[in-house]
């Protein structure tokens, strides 16, 4: 591969206390949080609307709000759904899994409600960029730089928050990471999709029920037993989690280029499958699918501490944990093999919690390694392969933002590392969001 020489001078076009990258649920808890705090924060988000993989990707359920006796999650995650009900959502309840079932996304409405909360909490939002390079020197980010339709410049800020799933600041600025199993595979992701004139009364559970006939007859071109199907909407109105692409890196965008389009082939593949398989979906129209697609596994970014699966099976406490969490493992599977099919399933009914049961989120998990001036939020943060499975989740994603946003404020204030940041001031701005926090 041959290289050449790029130099340039770039303005340094926003000075700000806290700069948060990424714009899903992590990175606008973080960006909220920070604001409520009286900092100066700018979000920025490669996409044209706020909230990731809930919105843009079409990923149709939030789940963990709940222990299925208690909401975990705090004031944030209760008033966006509030909003997101306000405005337009019929919000059906899907029960899914034993501690209290999932809300299903209505992706418009919930654009709005991020919107709303942090314009009015004071946010800068900056659409349609995207982060470039990160300026660093002994573990200090002096600058991000962002590439628009306005050119090239920098952003500098007192502390950065890495809300980009993958981990994208950190790992530049020189923080290690993990990535995949011991042989280096990753979750399949997945394109997620909307879908009319479909039949509820009529529909069976089980969408994954036909797939070896399929298979046998050609419909679809790979067996992947793992199908968690299409979620109600409205009364005709589905959004389909369908289809894993295999093979996909998060990190690397010609891995996501060929996914993409892997993804967009599947669709076709399964509304072959539904209409002609499943009761219910005989006129099943594809609508729309996400703009990007979902990604469940890619960079794990070592932090301060570590959240590991015996913390799981203990219901660990721990003296600066800034949260709960009570969703179970869900490590889908790398490859379209039964047997990966069959491990994924025995570990997600294995690792799962009865109501009322959850583990603590310590505080050092988003406080990566060798950096003074940056915090994580959200799927990215310091955990072992299977803890990243069950807080990858949005509602996981959001409570390690709004400790990030709330941590970030604090530093502004009083100075020195984000790696010392005590645990308790940030513990007490969490119980006054009313985060569950025994």
């Amino acid at each position: 591969m041959s290289n050449m020489k790029y130099q340039a001078e770039l303005d340094i076009r926003y000075e700000k206390d806290v700069v948060v990258m990424g714009g899903g649920p992590a990175g606008c808890a973080a960006a909220w949080a920070a604001a409520k705090k009286g900092k100066k924060v700018l979000l920025v988000e490669m996409g044209a609307c706020l909230g990731g993989m809930g919105t843009a990707a079409l990923v149709p359920l939030f789940l963990g709000f709940t222990d299925g006796q208690r909401f975990l999650a705090g004031d944030f995650a209760k008033e966006l759904l509030h909003r997101m009900h306000e405005n337009g959502s019929s919000v059906y309840r899907e029960n899914v899994g034993e501690t209290g079932g999932g809300f299903v996304i209505h992706a418009e409405s919930l654009k709005i409600a991020y919107e709303e909360m942090l314009l009015e909490a004071g946010v800068e939002l900056l659409y349609m960029t995207r982060m470039v390079d990160v300026l660093s020197d002994n573990g200090m980010v002096q600058a991000v730089v962002l590439s628009g339709k306005s050119g090239v410049y920098a952003a500098k800020a007192k502390v950065y928050i890495d809300g980009t799933g993958d981990g994208d600041l950190a790992a530049w600025a020189g923080a290690p990471f993990d990535k995949g199993d011991e042989t280096g595979g990753l979750m399949g992701g997945t394109l997620c999709s909307l879908w009319t004139n479909i039949d509820w009364s009529r529909r069976e559970p089980g969408d994954n029920r036909k797939i070896d006939q399929a298979y046998q007859d050609g419909v679809l071109d790979s067996a992947d037993y793992h199908l968690p199907g299409m979620f109600r909407l409205s009364d005709t109105v589905g959004i389909g989690n369908i289809g894993h692409t295999f093979g996909l890196d998060g990190t690397d965008d010609v891995s996501l280029s060929k996914s993409q389009v892997r993804g967009r082939d599947l669709l076709r593949q399964y509304t072959d499958y539904y209409r002609k398989y499943l009761p219910g979906f005989e006129n099943a129209q594809l609508v729309s699918s996400g703009a990007f697609m979902g990604v469940r596994e890619s960079r794990i970014i070592h932090g301060a501490a570590k959240l590991t699966l015996e913390d799981f099976i203990n219901r660990q406490s721990f003296p600066d944990e800034i949260g709960r969490f009570s969703y179970q493992v869900d490590i889908h599977a790398s490859n379209v093999t039964k047997e990966k099919y069959d491990l994924y399933f025995e570990e997600y009914n294995r690792y799962k919690y009865q109501p009322g049961e959850s583990y603590g989120i310590p505080f050092g998990i988003i406080k990566p390694q060798g950096l003074h001036n940056v915090l994580m939020a959200g799927r990215c943060v310091s955990t072992d392969r299977h803890m990243q499975s069950s807080i990858r989740v949005m509602p996981g994603c959001m409570m390690t933002g709004q400790a990030a946003g709330f941590a970030a404020a604090w530093c502004v204030d009083n100075g020195g590392d984000t790696l010392d940041i005590p645990a308790e001031p940030v513990r007490e701005e969490l119980k006054k969001i009313n985060v569950y926090l025994p």
